[in-house]
């Protein structure tokens, strides 16, 4: 067969072959991004805290095999009242759903952390985009330690509070959500210890662990980290 008709033959073939395999394409639907195996985490610091409370905590769940883009901390500014704090929660939550592809989320918090992100699940919509939350010594029914400071914040957690009020009015653990609390009988900040308790709530008492401690107790990362899992 002369050259020249070999070589067209070739490349009538080789077009043939792209314009089919760009008509598959084309017509072949594309799997959308597959949403994580588990829960992406937001920590939420207390009252006077910042966002590096939670290094060693994230280490504990990067070293589990969480990656970084699934653990969100972030800074707030703890004299404001909780309210309009559990509006950065909500933010925060919606940013970190978008960027993991995530439905819901799960949410760890510490003291102060517990009243904004009970705010944000009972009357912000988080509950529809909360799978497990879990609060750290939060003054759920508050704490005597508040009556000595006097910013909005602060006032927030004195028991009897207007906000502990409508936190604790009706269900105290509102929604599709798995709620559960870790308290120490040792807390110097949260008094009476066991204030941190909710309805509903699975309540896990620790060792004779401090306030702040509790964010570096290996054995109380262990449970949260099941607790979410």
């Amino acid at each position: 067969m002369p050259i020249r008709s070999t070589m067209r033959r070739i490349g009538i073939i080789a077009i043939t072959f792209v314009a089919t395999a760009a008509a598959v394409l084309m017509f072949t639907p594309q799997r959308a991004a597959a949403a994580p195996a588990r829960n992406p985490i937001l920590f939420v610091h207390g009252w006077q805290g910042s966002d590096s409370n939670w290094d060693f905590m994230i280490s504990r769940f990067r070293a589990a095999g969480y990656g970084a883009n699934e653990l969100r901390a972030f800074s707030y500014n703890t004299a404001q009242s909780n309210r309009l704090t559990a509006e950065e929660v909500k933010a925060e939550a919606d940013a970190l759903r978008t960027s993991t592809g995530a439905e819901k989320i799960d949410i760890i918090s510490h003291s102060m952390g517990g009243l904004n992100t009970r705010w944000y699940l009972k009357f912000l919509d988080g509950a529809r985009y909360v799978d497990d939350w879990v609060s750290i010594g939060g003054p759920n029914h508050g704490t005597t330690v508040a009556l000595g400071c006097y910013d909005d914040g602060c006032e927030d957690m004195r028991p009897g509070s207007n906000m502990l009020q409508q936190l604790n009015n009706g269900d105290e653990t509102p929604g599709d959500v798995k709620y559960g609390t870790w308290w120490s009988p040792c807390d110097e900040i949260i008094t009476p210890n066991n204030s941190v308790l909710l309805d509903g709530a699975t309540n896990t008492i620790t060792g004779c662990i401090g306030h702040v401690s509790l964010l570096g107790a290996v054995g109380v990362i262990s449970q949260i980290r099941d607790f979410v899992a």
